[in-house]
């Protein structure tokens, strides 16, 4: 089982998140969610050495944090071994949150701060430099991105989850080319195509808005069937071409995106 841990992961916060047995046990569904876990945060490693290096207090965000696996983890790996920053947990099941607070507090994790509100509307502060969701499920994935995107965040890390608001609009959807509804003819091509397109048009609004982008995979398929991870850095204020890359593909299908809706309709004009 010790092979499934970090460097410096205690089998003590493991067990206090339900993620281990009182014996040091791991089941199957706690060994996916902790594969996940793990994974994300080495993932992120480039992205906090980078922030640890440019900024004294550096301001890390987990949206859509659920019982707060990620954000403990965080903690316990970087914030308590660096002895500085902060990282906000936003989770809008106040419930939810209320225990991950209470289990922070006897843990003496003082470095996390907890926020029970929708991602859209949660209060942070001014200047963060990395935002990172977990399977944040349909529509929550474009609040987390459009927040990030308009505090401007210098690293974003998104794993989106199920995404059925294109499946919805491309139902109805109006081409121009009769032959590209066969992309998405029947129900079960619309959700996976949909699901593809949602990320096609997340990754080119982040572009548009400055941000290099990487897509690629959290973890083998068998641990989830929601895995692709979304990598955006900020290196500039704006990106004509992929504004225009945007624009083009949304002329070709014309639907209605709550993320683009969400950043402004300036995104939107050409």
């Amino acid at each position: 089982m010790d092979a499934q841990l970090l460097e410096g992961q205690s089998k003590a916060l493991l067990k206090a998140l339900h993620l281990l047995t009182p014996t040091g046990a791991l089941n199957a569904d706690a060994r996916r969610k902790l594969k996940q876990v793990n994974h994300l945060v080495r993932l992120l490693e480039p992205a906090i050495d980078d922030i640890y290096a440019r900024h004294a207090e550096p301001c890390l965000v987990d949206v859509g944090a659920g019982k707060g696996y990620l954000g403990f983890v965080l903690h316990e790996l970087v914030l308590a071994k660096r002895g500085r920053g902060l990282l906000y947990c936003v989770e809008s099941n106040a419930q939810l949150l209320a225990r991950a607070q209470a289990m922070a507090e006897e843990l003496g994790f003082a470095r996390l701060r907890f926020v029970a509100k929708p991602i859209a509307t949660a209060e942070l502060p001014q200047h963060v430099h990395l935002i990172t969701g977990l399977h944040a499920c349909d529509i929550a994935t474009d609040d987390a991105l459009a927040r990030a995107l308009l505090l401007g965040a210098e690293h974003i890390a998104l794993v989106p989850c199920c995404q059925a608001e294109l499946a919805r609009e491309l139902a109805h959807c109006k081409v121009a080319t009769p032959a590209l509804r066969m992309l998405f003819a029947h129900p079960l091509h619309r959700r996976e195509f949909g699901s593809h397109l949602s990320n096609v048009l997340r990754c080119l609004a982040a572009q548009a808005m400055g941000y290099q982008v990487r897509v690629t995979e959290l973890v083998g398929w068998e641990h989830s069937a929601k895995n692709e991870l979304l990598l955006c850095r900020r290196l500039q204020a704006h990106n004509p071409k992929a504004k225009r890359q945007l624009l083009a593909l949304l002329e070709l299908l014309p639907i209605r995106m709550h993320l683009l809706e969400a950043l402004g309709p300036g995104l939107l004009r050409s």
